[in-house]
């Protein structure tokens, strides 16, 4: 027959030993303070994720404001033309520099030339979009605030910009879809007043023109449609980025 064993605990003497017992010790301190440790590091990537989103909107709608600001020919005889392509060109600067961020599908930049109309008033001469969000300018479409002093400006209410007399500023708005990395860790972090998770980003920014151009004139006599006051079309005839 065979020998039957039998195991005996000694309950007193086992808790006595896990007491004394540190070699798993630093683990299970790891294993506690992993999920913090996580979270600290996970929520400094979200941050800094839609921090540098921010900037890298903030420098497309300042270079395209500012390319748009300068662009147009001139022959020292009259004054400077903007053409469709000069525009396209500016948004190919945009293309460029959101390539990181995929603008192209996900953001939109609008571009509307504010001018002063026969009245004193301002109005959006022309205007022209690039990207393929849907997203309407704040302001209206080109045309907006061509008679009357209705049409305040440009801007947030109560300060908005206005183009002087005989020039222009070119006013741009950007939409962006944001993503977060981690999506469901950014979500938790909007319960500690961090909004870090998909959202639609915005940003305005506006450039003075800094060379006289011809403007508040239907530059192209094969229509009459208020988008195209002040934008000359090129010979072939390029695309044009209505909004």
């Amino acid at each position: 027959m065979g020998t039957v064993l039998k195991l005996r605990w000694n309950v007193p003497a086992v808790i006595r030993a896990l007491r004394r017992d540190v070699t798993g010790l630093a683990l299970i301190e790891f294993a506690y303070g992993l999920p913090v440790l996580l979270a600290i590091g996970l929520g400094g990537v979200e941050i800094a994720n839609l921090a540098v989103t921010r900037m890298r909107l903030s420098q497309i709608g300042m270079i395209v404001a500012d390319n748009a600001s300068r662009i147009g020919s001139t022959n020292g005889l009259s004054l400077k033309k903007i053409y469709e392509a000069d525009v396209n060109d500016t948004f190919e600067a945009a293309r460029i520099d959101g390539k990181t961020i995929d603008f192209a599908n996900r953001g939109r930049v609008i571009v509307s030339s504010l001018q002063q109309n026969t009245a004193g008033g301002q109005w959006i001469a022309w205007q022209r979009c690039y990207g393929s969000k849907v997203w309407p300018s704040s302001y209206g479409v080109a045309g907006n605030g061509q008679t009357g002093t209705a049409f305040a400006g440009m801007g947030p209410a109560g300060a908005q910009i206005q183009a002087p007399a005989s020039n222009a500023v070119i006013f741009v708005e950007i939409a962006y879809n944001y993503n977060a990395i981690v999506e469901p860790f950014a979500a938790g972090l909007q319960y500690f007043g961090l909004r870090v998770d998909n959202q639609v980003l915005t940003y305005k920014g506006a450039f003075i023109v800094r060379d006289p151009r011809q403007l508040g004139v239907s530059t192209d006599p094969s229509t009459t449609a208020t988008e195209d006051y002040g934008l000359f079309q090129n010979t072939p005839a390029v695309t044009r980025n209505t909004c």
